[in-house]
């Protein structure tokens, strides 16, 4: 009769064990608008290829500094993505110039593109804000447009013409990859 029990017992350990987590995707606050519960993003949708950062501030006190904190804090995710992006993109640059027969510098080619990071940030926008009034939470959402990106890769004067016309050429592929295998 034990070993019966210690079956039963057994059985249910393993069926347990064998599901798969499910882990939910979103914030879920109630009331909250998609992007606050989506979190930082690619977004490839019929307003076009965009990297989205959210970031959000705590009560502080001061209503302008707790804005600009959740600013802050949404660009500095859109630099993580956007930064994860360009990785990407060198890495594929590098490999795509090798298989040419291009002897290539990768640590030039790397800080080329990594100084594309600051530059176009300084194009990303805050595109809005959300109060959540059940905590006085602040959320905010920067977005850069890859045609932003590919108009300052464009600009970058000190930048190598091959790189340049890569990133350039390349910049809507790379982004599908990438938003593809971060969902």
């Amino acid at each position: 009769m034990p070993f019966r029990y210690l079956f039963l017992v057994v059985v249910v350990l393993l069926a347990a064990c064998s599901g798969r987590t499910q882990l939910e995707s979103d914030l879920a606050i109630k009331g909250a608008p998609d992007w606050v519960n989506k979190g930082t993003a690619y977004v490839n949708d019929k307003d076009g290829r965009l990297f989205h950062g959210v970031g959000s501030a705590g009560p502080m006190g001061d209503r302008a500094l707790q804005t600009s904190t959740a600013d802050d804090r949404a660009r500095a995710e859109l630099a993580r993505i956007f930064s994860s992006y360009l990785d990407v993109a060198s890495r594929d640059y590098q490999a795509a110039s090798r298989a040419g027969d291009a002897k290539v510098n990768e640590e030039a080619v790397s800080r080329q593109i990594k100084n594309l990071t600051q530059v176009n940030l300084s194009g990303a926008k805050i595109v809005a804000r959300w109060l959540d009034k059940r905590t006085d939470t602040i959320y905010a959402i920067a977005e850069l447009d890859i045609n932003q990106v590919k108009q300052t890769t464009g600009a970058a004067r000190d930048m190598n013409d091959d790189v340049r016309h890569y990133l350039q050429a390349s910049a809507e592929n790379i982004f599908d990859r990438v938003s593809k295998e971060n969902k």
